[in-house]
C-alpha cells in the first residue's frame, strides 16, 4: 500500500503547479475583493484561479493538440497533460470530444471568468447573468467531458491508482462541479432578493 502512495516527479510537479495556480488565483482574487463580502472574495479567488487554469493549462493543451499531439511533445505543459493522461487516456491523443470541449472552455469560459471578475469588482448589473452563464458552461463542459466515455463503459479511464482515481479524476473534476453549483445557488438567492425588493418597492407606489 505504501508504494501505491508514492508520488513520482511528474505527479509532484503537476500537483505543485496546480497549487501555485491556486495560490496565485486566491491572492489576486482576495486583493481585488478587498472591502467586499466574504462570498464575493471567495468568488473572485475562484474566478481568478478558473481563468488561470483555462488560459495557462488548457490553452496550451488546445494549441499542442492542433500542432501535433500531447504524447510526442517534450514541453513542460505537455508533461503535465501526459501525467493526467495516465488517468484519462483521451488527453494523450486528438480526441475530438475533448478538444472540442477544451476549445470552448478556453475561449468562452476563460473570457467569461475575466468579465465576471470585472462585473463583481465594479458592481455591474449584469453580474449574475454572467455568473449563471459561466456556471452552466462549466457544468455542461464537465458533463460532455465524461458522459461520452461513460456511455462506452469508461474504456479510457484508469482507476487502478488512488492518485489517478481520487486526485486526478474525482477531486480535480468535482471542484468544477461543486463551486459552479454553489455560485448558481448564490445567484438564485441574490436574484430572489432583488425580485422581492423590487416587488415591495412597487407596492409602495
Amino acid at each position: 500500500m505504501g508504494a501505491g502512495f508514492e508520488l513520482g516527479p511528474a505527479a509532484g510537479g503537476s500537483l505543485l503547479l496546480c497549487a501555485a495556480l491556486l495560490a496565485a488565483g486566491c491572492a489576486l482574487g482576495l486583493r481585488l475583493g478587498r472591502g467586499r463580502s466574504a462570498v464575493d472574495r471567495g468568488a473572485l479567488a475562484w474566478l481568478c484561479y478558473d481563468a488561470l487554469v483555462h488560459f495557462a493549462l488548457e490553452g496550451p493543451f488546445v494549441y499542442l493538440s492542433f500542432t501535433g499531439n500531447i504524447t510526442d511533445s517534450h514541453s513542460f505543459i505537455a508533461s503535465l497533460w501526459q501525467e493526467y493522461g495516465k488517468a484519462d487516456a483521451r488527453w494523450l491523443y486528438f480526441d475530438p470530444t475533448i478538444v472540442s470541449v477544451e476549445i470552448i472552455t478556453v475561449v468562452l469560459d476563460g473570457s467569461l471568468a475575466l468579465f465576471l471578475v470585472y462585473a463583481i469588482v465594479k458592481e455591474k448589473y449584469y453580474r449574475h447573468f454572467l455568473q449563471i452563464t459561466l456556471c452552466v458552461c462549466e457544468l455542461y463542459g464537465g458533463w460532455m467531458t465524461f458522459s461520452p466515455d461513460w456511455l462506452l463503459g469508461s474504456p479510457n479511464l484508469n482507476t487502478s491508482s488512488w492518485l489517478h482515481l481520487w486526485v486526478y479524476l474525482i477531486f480535480f473534476n468535482s471542484v468544477w462541479v461543486l463551486i459552479p453549483g454553489l455560485l448558481l445557488w448564490q445567484s438564485w438567492v441574490e436574484l430572489k432578493k432583488m425580485y422581492h425588493k423590487g416587488t415591495s418597492s412597487g407596492k409602495k407606489f
